[in-house]
């Protein structure tokens, strides 16, 4: 698999793109009121509803939004699932050790604010991610590549995607975005650039059990070098940026002691 400038990842699925036919319930969503305004401000370059409209989220579904950070995601999920569905905002420990506090408030105040009363905060290590019920959707976005960083331990990746295969129910959907780092760079800039080989990202998640299905090109950047740090002037909320969407099959193979599918 390679990454192919500007448009497509040769994954052996199929790219999407564009914000044609977004339903009503993720436009309202994105409209609520009680969003605070500088996530707001935010949707200019993190384009919610062609990502969610992508991962296919919906009223009713239970999500998780994985290392939910001020919780951008979390509170439009709340409002596209709709009483019906639950939001689950995990933050890992390891975040919570070792990041600035203003990066995760917006999601522990949500464990108060009766105006998202389906959000549940959950707080454990990011490789023991577990909720409480069977899940549609698992979504992170912009940390996949910290998983591999220092102040992350770093996590068993491996022990954590089995979890969330594990979470998910049969067909569910493991959504990443994230950062691209140089074709065949591997994991080599996930500390120093937080950026990642998009390669790296589809050969971990498979081992999974999970299967690439489809990526949208809606934060592709043909003018990030892939150089610069996700943090510099020249290039933030300006990076060429990964969205894949991996399924749990509905019907699992059963895999004998040496490895074999039957």
């Amino acid at each position: 698999m390679k990454l192919l400038p500007a448009i497509l990842f040769a994954f052996g699925g199929v790219t999407l793109g564009g914000t044609a036919g977004i339903p009503g319930y993720i436009t309202a969503a994105i409209s609520d009121s009680a969003r605070p305004s500088d996530q707001v401000e935010q949707d200019a370059w993190r384009h919610p509803a062609a990502l969610i409209e992508f991962a296919g989220i919906k009223p009713g579904d239970k999500v998780a939004d994985f290392m939910s950070g001020n919780g951008y995601f979390t509170r439009i999920f709340s409002r596209v699932v709709g009483p019906q569905g639950h939001v689950y905002a995990y933050l890992p420990t390891q975040q919570l050790a070792n990041c600035a506090p203003d990066e995760t408030a917006g999601t522990l105040v949500l464990k108060t604010d009766r105006r998202y009363s389906n959000v549940q905060v959950l707080i454990a290590p990011s490789d023991l991610f577990a909720t409480p019920a069977k899940l549609d959707v698992v979504w992170t976005a912009l940390d996949y590549h910290d998983l591999h960083d220092k102040f992350m331990n770093p996590t068993n990746v491996a022990k954590l995607n089995a979890a969330i295969f594990e979470t998910l129910k049969p067909g569910g959907v493991f959504l990443i975005i994230d950062h691209v780092a140089s074709p065949g760079s591997g994991l080599r800039d996930t500390e120093t650039l937080h950026r990642i080989d998009p390669e790296s990202i589809e050969s971990e998640v498979s081992r999974a059990g999970f299967v690439f299905e489809a990526q949208s090109d809606v934060l592709r950047n043909p003018q990030d070098p892939h150089s610069l740090h996700v943090f510099d002037s020249a290039i933030r909320h300006k990076t060429d940026q990964v969205v894949l969407r991996f399924r749990k099959p509905t019907v699992q193979k059963r895999v004998d002691a040496w490895g074999t599918h039957r």
